[in-house]
């Protein structure tokens, strides 16, 4: 089993957004609906027809923290669509994320060459894989493998444990 991983939003990065503003994510600008309308999906490009995870059936996880917000994707592996991005992301040719989200809370700052726009509170409906997104680099798509991730995990408990003079033998 594969997951894909990373942040869709860093908060406080600048995107500008079609050459008309500057546009940035405050802290915990998803709170809100993450908490009111869970039920959030990931999708490779954009397209509703090709659905890569769902909150709902356990495929995709959202979490925002102090950095940003971050995502948990394991794709069906089984499926076309699944291979396709496990594959295409981990040889790092698809590694960034946009967000499909609608605005409900901003502040304008129209004293810059460029208008800024800081959106507070937003709805969000879906994250997908892109090859090009507004944030570029500020986003990330990494593949774990489940074995990794599982020796990664058991590292950090066998750490602890020694930490606190547990013997692991």
């Amino acid at each position: 089993m594969a997951e894909i991983s990373g942040y869709a939003i860093q908060w406080g990065q600048p995107a500008v957004i079609a050459g008309l503003f500057e546009e940035r994510f405050a802290r915990g600008a998803f709170d809100k609906s993450l908490r009111e309308s869970p039920d959030v999906v990931a999708l490779w490009g954009h397209d509703s027809t090709r659905p890569l995870g769902r909150v709902s059936n356990g495929t995709l996880t959202l979490r925002s923290d102090n950095f940003g917000l971050y995502y948990g994707l394991t794709p069906n592996a089984e499926s076309p669509l699944g291979k396709e991005a496990i594959v295409t992301v981990g040889d790092q040719l698809v590694n960034e994320v946009s967000v499909g989200f609608a605005s409900e809370v901003e502040e304008w700052d129209d004293t810059h060459d460029t208008p800024r726009r800081l959106i507070t509170q937003a709805r969000l409906f879906e994250i997908s894989l892109v090859l090009w997104g507004a944030y570029g680099k500020a986003t990330s798509a990494e593949l774990v493998r489940a074995e990794s991730k599982a020796a990664a995990i058991r590292r950090k408990a066998e750490a602890a444990m020694r930490k606190r003079g547990i013997s692991l033998t």
